[in-house]
Order: structure tokens, then sequence, then C-alpha cells
């Protein structure tokens, strides 16, 4: 989608829309990430957590948490009146990792969400774009009582190349959040100059 500006001399100018994904491991903070950020109401696909997921979800250091995302969580965020973000949360459990292929296509970049209680969580999601060549950044979503580690500890765990951005952020702040989305969208930016640089 694509919404429309205008020009000082009232020409109408179309805004790039940017598919983002916000992604990671079971409990991390994606639907978290949306909600705050979205300046629209954010479409969210959680159920309740039953007793059909026992053994079958990992609920190890996430004990308390009720709801899951089924499907995707789906937000817009407005970064000037050049460029709008479509964010995409993606599903958290092994068995809905199904859709993360149909919910990759198109997108430009992901945000891959890490929780130091669970750090091991993140390998699949960093994996998942490595293999298929999108770029990334990880967030170090910082829960209230958890493990403190540097971006340094964080990308030598993740095993992450010093191109990939890592940084702290609280999925709960929009500031927080918006500081995050705007590092990857200049990491995105970044790595296109590279690539034009070459050609």
């Amino acid at each position: 989608m694509e919404s429309e500006n205008f020009d000082p001399s009232g020409t109408p100018q179309l805004a790039a829309s940017v598919k983002i994904l916000v992604a990671g491991g079971f409990g991390v903070g994606k639907t978290t990430m949306v909600s705050a950020i979205s300046e629209v109401a954010p479409l969210r696909t959680e159920e309740l957590i039953t007793e059909v997921s026992t053994g079958i979800d990992d609920l190890s250091g996430v004990e308390q948490k009720s709801t899951t995302t089924v499907a995707l969580d789906f937000g817009r965020l407005t970064i000037d009146r050049e460029l709008v973000l479509y964010l995409f949360g993606t599903p958290g459990q092994d068995r809905f990792w199904f859709l993360w292929d149909e919910l990759a296509r198109g997108a430009l970049g992901a945000v891959v969400l890490a929780d130091t209680r669970r750090l091991g969580n993140s390998f699949a999601a960093v994996d998942f774009f490595e293999r298929r060549g999108l770029p990334f950044m990880v967030g170090v979503n910082c829960f209230d009582g958890a493990p403190r580690y540097t971006i340094d500890e964080v990308r030598d765990a993740l095993d992450l190349d010093t191109v990939t951005p890592v940084m702290l952020c609280d999925a709960r702040d929009r500031s927080s959040c918006k500081d995050v989305l705007l590092t990857l969208v200049e990491h995105l930016i970044q790595r296109a100059q590279r690539a034009h640089a070459t050609t």
C-alpha cells in the first residue's frame, strides 16, 4: 500500500511502503512491540494457551504467559512523508513456522527480538534470515529481572557478523521500538549503498 503526499508545488507524491518482519522465538515480545509502535489499532491473532499445548510449546522462562500469536500481528508506522513501515509480527512457536516463508515474501528486512533469559531461542530466527539473505538486526528486549549482557556479548553468543546491528530495547516503550526500526532502516540503506558501490 502507498499513501499520497504533496510536494510544495501541490504535486502528489507516493510514500515508499516498506514491509518489515518482527520475528523471534516464543514469548520474546513481538506482539508487544508491534502494539507499542503501531499508529493504527494493531491486528493481533492471539489465542489463550491451553492444556493442549502442554509438551508442545516450551514455556520455560515465560511460565506466566497466557496468550500466544497463532498467525501474525500487523501494525503501521509512518516515519516521515516519504516512508511508511508495515510491520508483520511472526508467530513464535515451532509449529507455526510454516507461516514464516509466506510472511517473509516482499519483506525488505527484519527485527529479530531476543530474550537474554533464553538467548538460544534466537538461533532459529537468525538462521532463517541468514539462509534467505534477508537483512536483519537483533533487538535485545530487556525484560525486568533478566540477565544483562553487553551488545558485544550478545553478538558473540549469536555468532553474528560485525555488520548486523544489535541494540538493547524495551518492547513496551514506543520510543525504544522506534529507535530499533530506524536502526534497521539505516542498515537497509547502508547495505543497498554498499551493493550499489560494487556494481
